[in-house]
């Protein structure tokens, strides 16, 4: 597409693309993957932040972007001055039609935690809550506390899905329904029929907010088909897990256009361009999800059998993260492994004696075997000896 083709895009993606740069409105901070795997850090005395060593704390995909991606990337640098608008639409174009929906309902945004935040802010207030699974990924909620809206956090169930049933009747008013599937920490699955029942039954003026980030790595069925059916639900999808873009930043939303527009009216940084250019040669690799898919899953059981060989309980994952219970508080063990320059991921409020674990490269897993086991032979009074946990807020609760 050439500059003097846009008139081609629709109405609605060029407003959206203008009214990115002009909102004033206070959103507060959106927090990302990074700044809570930040703060679980500090939290366990690690002092200060390093790339050298073993990270497994951050759910990031160490195989990085894809070979097209990487060349992509490298070709675009010379036009590295430029706004770019084509690409924008281009990339819209193609995951809208990759996605099966029309174009206006899809939006591009520099990853998926800033269309999570925006949704929030727009569904929930004081008097219309948010709703969530418990443990989750933390940053709706967040949102949540700075729209001053009631929150709900309800327990997995025993098979560590969402609780749709309870989610469905925790609030009448309830102004937005976040379900991760599949979910950050564990990993687990919520099945398309809880979803299919949740969308049936929940409270009319609620939206249900699907964040599909782990998607590609795992079995689940997307929820897309309620999208186009044109129902009240909005799906996230980002480029920083299957795709490797952690750092390149690129993601979606996609709902009906009424929807997309609230989310809008927050506001949308311009995308960089080596963003989109990444992510639209990362769209055209047909074999790249299926290959990372099956090296990710091949590396993550490799995992989960030393875990049971060694009597370790954990919880059986999908994506690339899991969840261990180590018998104790959580940060302890973080920290004894970070002395071994092995970073492993947080512990949630709810859950305590368990942290995650990001599925690393086989060699870093390795190393992850032994720091881990390292860890967990240590002595209970050794831990009288380390340096006392913190709790640290600096914009995260962790």
């Amino acid at each position: 597409m050439h500059l003097n083709d846009l008139s081609s895009c629709s109405s609605f993606t060029r407003r959206s693309f203008l009214r990115s740069a002009s909102a004033v409105l206070a959103v507060g901070p959106i927090l990302t993957e990074a700044h809570f795997a930040r703060a679980a850090a500090l939290d366990a005395a690690v002092p200060e932040f390093s790339m050298k060593g073993i990270h497994l704390d951050a759910n990031e995909n160490p195989l990085g972007p894809s070979e097209a991606a990487r060349k992509a990337i490298a070709d675009i640098i010379p036009n590295g001055g430029r706004y770019a608008p084509p690409l924008y639409f281009d990339l819209m174009k193609l995951y809208a039609e990759q996605m099966g929906v029309p174009v206006d309902h899809v939006q591009v945004y520099d990853g998926s935690s800033a269309p999570l935040h925006f949704t929030v802010l727009s569904f929930t207030s004081p008097t219309r809550s948010f709703v969530c699974a418990n443990p989750t990924y933390e940053a709706g909620q967040r949102a949540a506390e700075i729209a001053k809206a009631p929150i709900h956090a309800v327990s997995l169930a025993k098979d560590y899905s969402h609780d749709v049933r309870v989610m469905a009747k925790a609030d009448p008013n309830a102004g937005l329904i976040y379900i991760c599937n599949p979910n950050n920490p564990t990993g687990t699955i919520t099945s398309k029929e809880d979803i299919d029942w949740l969308v049936a039954n929940k409270p009319a003026s609620a939206v249900i907010l699907v964040d599909e980030a782990y998607i590609h790595l795992s079995d689940a069925t997307s929820a897309i088909d309620h999208v186009k059916a044109g129902k009240d639900v909005v799906i996230l999808r980002t480029f920083s897990k299957i795709y490797g873009m952690a750092g390149i930043r690129c993601g979606f939303a996609i709902g009906r256009p009424d929807l997309l527009k609230k989310l809008m009216d927050y506001g949308n940084s311009p995308m960089p361009i080596t963003g989109m250019i990444a992510a639209q040669a990362s769209l055209m690799d047909s074999d790249l999800v299926t290959a990372r898919k099956k090296l990710i899953a091949d590396t993550r059981n490799d995992a989960f059998a030393w875990l049971r060989a060694n009597n370790y309980s954990f919880i059986p994952s999908q994506t690339n993260c899991f969840m261990i219970d180590v018998k104790r508080p959580g940060p302890q063990i973080r920290n004894l492994m970070a002395q071994d320059g092995v970073h492993i991921g947080r512990s949630w409020p709810i859950w305590p004696n368990y942290v995650r674990v990001t599925v690393g490269l086989p060699s870093e897993m390795q190393a992850f075997k032994t720091s881990f086991k390292k860890a967990m032979d240590t002595p209970a009074a050794a831990f009288n000896e380390m340096p006392p946990l913190r709790s640290r807020r600096d914009g995260v609760v962790v």
